[in-house]
């Protein structure tokens, strides 16, 4: 059977038709509060000719009048097919959200089907390049699903922070905001949070042992990583393979042993015990991974400090550590975030409401007697600043993971 352009388009078009009307519709449902059903039908057959226009016109000369032609000719479609209620909503129901949504339904089908269907042809196509559309259509929808997997529960957590006692018993699945209600009362639950349940402790404390837990880390992982990959010493090759095996062995099958020596050394409800137990559990990670970035750092240039008159200690602070401050800077987001989050140990260990962690102290509002937005606004002051550190750090942590990847 020959595939031509035009049925690949049809076929793509309509499944981006598809895709993208049930996720707007769903983001409606989500904002409004109005229970929004989507026409798919109406939505794969305006998509699917959205898509046979663009391979017509040849959208992969990026004639503008070709986009504009397919979106409105789609918006017909979809309007006339449903009825003018592309989301089973009548359209003096939200009207302007309704408008948005269709907004943003042309304009993802028209990026969907412009990417996907770029220099296709509309005669018959060669296997290969029936191959790189479906790529492109596959590439495209484990996007959509891995945003919605990661977006979507943030986005519940943030709804459900901001709503009163009295919303979330009259309608838990309504996630709309009423801005009408004021920003003190919008952002009461945060504004609890501070002054009753002692989370400016929480967030204070799990900050100092974030950053402690970093330098503790750094300071042992360093000199054991320039050991590894630059001097020579008996058992090394094994002790670079094996540095990690301490990862085989799951948590849940340390705690209770630590449970119980830290307890009978007096450690226990203490932050000097998190501090022994986190930088245990984050040396090895930080070994391995500024091992594999020394290693691909010029043997010439430490030589020629130690030509100079640098002992090796020099060596390392005034050469290696400055070349190596991608990787460092990694590691150190890395390592934080792992104290920032951790979980277990600490709720094993801490007692005291005066110093426990922030995840320690999310956890502590899960109870009857705590409603349940204030349990979803920790989540989000937890989650908040480690995301924002880490979109800031991003490119430091891609740089540091793939650093001494390639010999040579």
């Amino acid at each position: 059977m020959a595939y031509t352009g035009s049925l690949i388009a049809l076929v793509c078009g309509a499944i981006w038709g598809t895709v993208v009307m049930l996720v707007t519709g769903v983001t409606l449902t989500l904002v409004t509060g109005e229970v929004a059903v989507p026409q798919v039908g109406a939505a794969a057959l305006a998509g699917a000719l959205h898509g046979f226009v663009l391979v017509w016109r040849g959208s992969a000369r990026r004639d503008l009048n070709a986009h504009v032609g397919a979106a409105l000719i789609a918006f017909v479609v979809v309007t006339a097919f449903s009825l003018a209620a592309p989301f089973a909503l009548p359209l003096d129901v939200v009207p302007l959200w309704q408008g948005v949504g269709i907004f943003v339904f042309l304009g993802a089908l028209g990026f969907a089907n412009a990417i996907c269907l770029k220099g296709v042809p509309l005669k018959a196509m060669s296997r290969y390049d029936r191959e790189v559309v479906y790529i492109r259509v596959l590439k495209g929808l484990g996007f959509v699903v891995f945003t919605i997997l990661v977006a979507l529960p943030f986005y519940v957590m943030v709804m459900t922070s901001l709503k009163s006692q009295q919303q979330l018993l009259a309608n838990p699945l309504d996630l709309s905001i009423d801005l009408s209600q004021g920003v003190t009362s919008l952002f009461r639950s945060y504004v609890e949070l501070f002054t009753k349940y002692n989370f400016g402790t929480y967030l204070m404390v799990s900050a100092v042992v974030s950053v402690a837990t970093v330098i503790l880390t750094l300071l042992f992982s360093v000199p054991g990583a320039y050991a590894v990959s630059r001097l020579r010493f008996p058992g090394r090759a094994l002790l670079s393979r094996s540095v990690l095996l301490i990862y085989m062995v799951p948590a849940i099958v340390l705690v209770i042993p630590l449970y119980a020596v830290f307890s009978q050394l007096g450690l226990r409800n203490s932050l000097t015990g998190l501090l022994i137990v986190y930088p245990a559990t984050t040396i090895p990670v930080a070994l391995y991974m500024l091992q594999g970035y020394f290693r691909g750092l010029p043997a010439e240039l430490e030589e020629a400090g130690l030509m100079d008159g640098l002992s090796r200690i020099g060596v390392i602070l005034k050469i290696t550590l400055p070349l190596s401050l991608p990787a460092l800077a990694s590691v150190s987001l890395y390592v934080f975030m792992i104290a920032w989050n951790e979980f277990l140990f600490a709720f094993m260990f801490l007692d005291d409401p005066d110093i426990f962690t922030l995840s320690r102290g999310v956890v502590a509002l899960n109870s009857s007697e705590v409603p349940r937005q204030h349990l979803m606004a920790g989540a989000v002051i937890a989650t908040v600043p480690v995301l924002g550190i880490f979109l800031w750090f991003e490119r430091f942590l891609v740089q540091g993971l793939t650093a001494g990847s390639v010999k040579g």
